[in-house]
């Protein structure tokens, strides 16, 4: 296997987008040796399924799609980013117990911790953003 793997996808910003990141991150993550039932796979595609309703949600029309980046590094460190053209950083809502959202990046921020990772928000050259999740790569390289 190569020593630093790539994939990206762009996806409309619409509510049905969210599913379609989701399958192809668990495809992707197939490919490399991640099995798709695993605490680790689940996950990931928890934090992917959060930030891509973000990306949706929370951009209120302003970032006409979104781009999922797969990163993996050395077979140690697997990052997961999700970028749109919205400028407003996420920040955490108050959640009540009655609602449905807010809810969002402190998951993201607890399952990357839980993982033993780190969630990161970089700026993008065109005034939006990507939020990073990196996580520790469990999965045994293959000689």
């Amino acid at each position: 296997m190569a020593d630093h793997q790539e994939a990206s996808v762009t996806l409309p910003s619409d509510p049905a987008s969210v599913s379609t990141a989701r399958r192809y991150v668990a495809d992707v993550l197939a490919e490399w040796g991640l099995p798709g039932g695993s605490d680790t796979a689940e996950t990931i595609r928890l934090i992917v399924s959060e930030l891509a309703t973000n990306a949706v949600q929370h951009t209120f029309g302003q970032s006409p799609d979104f781009t999922v980046d797969l990163r993996l590094e050395r077979h140690e460190w697997l990052r997961v980013g999700v970028t749109d053209s919205h400028p407003r950083r996420p920040r955490r809502l108050p959640a009540a117990v009655q609602q449905d959202n807010g809810r969002g990046m402190a998951i993201v921020r607890w399952l990357a911790a839980e993982s033993g990772g780190r969630l990161t928000v970089t700026p993008t050259d065109d005034g939006g953003k990507t939020v990073w999740t990196e996580l520790p790569w469990t999965v045994p390289v293959e000689p």
